[in-house]
């Protein structure tokens, strides 16, 4: 059965680089970014988890907690981890998952048979402390991803629980956001006494909503 946008991501006990991890009780009350690889030793892959350990500051700041996917064992992914502070600068410094019997990859939906039968493919899913999912992308094995963009969803995605706006095309941190259509103007004004200017009327931009847990970002 396929993961879909706000089902529960399930539980799950694995092994890792950092002994057995439960999934539930590693995450806490955490976001999760949890990214999967299709083995060991690939080269765009490699780049990815030198990138992401560089960022985790970045990730921390936003309360996220990060974790790496791939389906062959710790002894391996040890022998990669050497390779990848050599040649990105930057030691593993977040978990990496060894499924080896690919239980997790199953429940996760990581493994697309017309990809492979065997291997996971490079998916990132982005999980809220309730263990929702909010945000699932899948890339190509060429196509190293893009760890800015990822950041900045969850930047979306945190000012819209907290603030009851939505984000629009090329948003960044400072830009004007829009109030999300299921609040009426009534209820919106009293969410934004200052005003908004109403393109539209189901298109409200307001100028993004204070708070000083994304400003510190």
């Amino acid at each position: 059965m396929s993961l879909k946008l706000f089902d529960t991501v399930p539980d799950f006990t694995q092994h890792s680089t950092e002994g057995p991890l439960n999934f539930y009780e590693w995450a806490g009350d955490s976001w999760v970014v949890l990214f999967s690889h299709p083995k060991d030793f690939t080269p765009v892959c490699t780049t990815e988890l030198g990138t992401v350990a560089k960022l985790k500051p970045k990730f921390d700041r936003r309360g996220v907690k990060v974790i790496g996917l791939s389906v062959d064992p710790v002894e391996s992914h040890v022998h990669w981890a050497s390779d990848i502070e050599e040649t990105q600068g930057a030691a593993l410094n977040f978990p990496l998952i060894a499924d080896h019997d690919r239980s997790v990859s199953q429940a996760l939906d990581l493994i697309h048979p017309n990809a492979s039968d065997t291997t996971t493919v490079r998916t990132v899913l982005v999980i809220d402390p309730q263990k929702k999912l909010r945000l699932t992308l899948t890339y190509p094995a060429s196509t190293g991803r893009n760890f800015q963009e990822i950041l900045r969803t969850i930047d979306s995605l945190q000012l819209t629980d907290a603030h009851k706006v939505a984000t629009p095309a090329d948003w960044r941190q400072g830009d004007d956001v829009i109030i999300v259509p299921s609040l009426d103007d009534a209820a919106a004004r009293a969410l934004f006494p200052n005003g908004w200017t109403t393109h539209k009327p189901y298109l409200r931009t307001v100028a993004q909503p204070h708070d000083s847990r994304l400003e510190a970002r």
